[in-house]
């Protein structure tokens, strides 16, 4: 009897270790998070809500059947547990990582997403920057916007390169700012600029600089780089973040406006960051976005050439991989897809 009571309690504590070590593990969180294939977006279509992802404002567009889309990775929010943690390594598209990787210590999760909103917002314009540049569109100086107190609203307009101010030339910032150092706040500049193709001489009032500044102001702001004679409005900045969605973006403008159709009607998505030279680089979770394209019903995948270490052994069966190193080889190699030529892969 004595023996038995001994065989029952090591069962009964046992049984209670279990049922802890049970609760532990569904219960108690770790400083894990769980990486998983993310949406796919048609930068040539619309988000959730129906909005158009690129919107061009002053220049007739291209209607296409085929997809260029962004890939993403989704991030778990809520904490994870042990069990969540084990599961989640268990499976081919899932990925566990340190939460530090994502959140850095001493950061906010708001701080991070805040991050990540700016360099989503800051691919933007380097997409657009280098996709003017790839499109033809000559370098310049142009209006963004009009600063308080400005006299130039009416007259100058968004969008508009300047060419020269009392005939002196203003195709650089520098020579911008060496022209207005030299005149006075109160008078008049005779503006050349570039709108819509043509070139057109107005008169603009000139107003004080800022505070220690010398000289005279226009009262704009302006943009450096290759000036398209109309305007593009990019959305999703609400949605998502992170820089790795510029590549897309550059190739979604350039089929929207350009000479050539660069889908052919086909599925593509692809990722890679872009600066305004056009230069492709590379991203983290390629595996997982692969898998998001490939789910989605893309049949090639655009892939920044430095992360070819991460795509080899684990592309999806049916997606043909593109390595790509800038825009233009994209845009290139895009074309060579529907020419019936071969392509780079990694």
């Amino acid at each position: 009897m004595t023996r038995l009571s001994r065989r029952l309690r090591t069962l009964i504590v046992g049984g209670v270790l279990f049922v802890v070590l049970l609760i532990l593990a569904i219960a108690v969180p770790v400083p894990y998070v769980i990486l998983s294939p993310g949406p796919t977006l048609n930068t040539l279509g619309a988000d959730d809500q129906g909005n158009k992802i690129i919107v061009i404002k002053g220049r007739e567009t291209r209607a296409t059947d085929g997809h260029l889309n962004l890939t993403t990775v989704d991030v778990s929010t809520q904490s994870v547990t042990i069990f969540q943690a084990l599961e989640g390594w268990l499976q081919h598209d899932k990925v566990v990582v340190p939460r530090d990787s994502i959140y850095p210590p001493g950061q906010s999760t708001q701080q991070v997403n805040a991050q990540d909103t700016q360099d989503f917002i800051d691919s933007q314009n380097s997409a657009e920057a280098a996709a003017f540049c790839e499109l033809g569109y000559p370098k310049g100086v142009a209006v963004e916007s009009f600063s308080n107190g400005s006299k130039a609203k009416g007259v100058l307009q968004a969008n508009d390169r300047l060419l020269s101010i009392n005939g002196a030339s203003t195709t650089t910032t520098d020579q911008l700012t060496a022209v207005l150092d030299k005149l006075t706040p109160g008078s008049d500049a005779t503006v050349v600029v570039s709108r819509a193709g043509n070139d057109e001489t107005v008169s603009v009032p000139l107003i004080s600089p800022e505070k220690g500044g010398t000289g005279a102001r226009l009262g704009i702001t302006v943009v450096q780089g290759c000036i398209a004679p109309f305007s593009v409005d990019l959305g999703l900045a609400n949605q998502i973040g992170g820089p790795s969605a510029g590549l897309m973006f550059a190739l979604g403008i350039i089929q929207e406006v350009g000479s050539n159709d660069l889908t052919g009607g086909r599925f593509i998505a692809g990722t890679g960051t872009i600066d305004a030279s056009g230069a492709v680089g590379p991203i983290g979770g390629i595996q997982l976005k692969m898998i998001a394209a490939r789910r989605a019903g893309a049949t090639y995948f655009l892939a920044p050439a430095d992360n070819c270490d991460d795509v080899v052994k684990a592309t999806p069966k049916g997606l043909a991989i593109v390595k790509v190193s800038t825009l233009q080889d994209a845009v290139s190699d895009l074309l060579a897809i529907q020419g019936g030529r071969s392509v780079p892969g990694c």
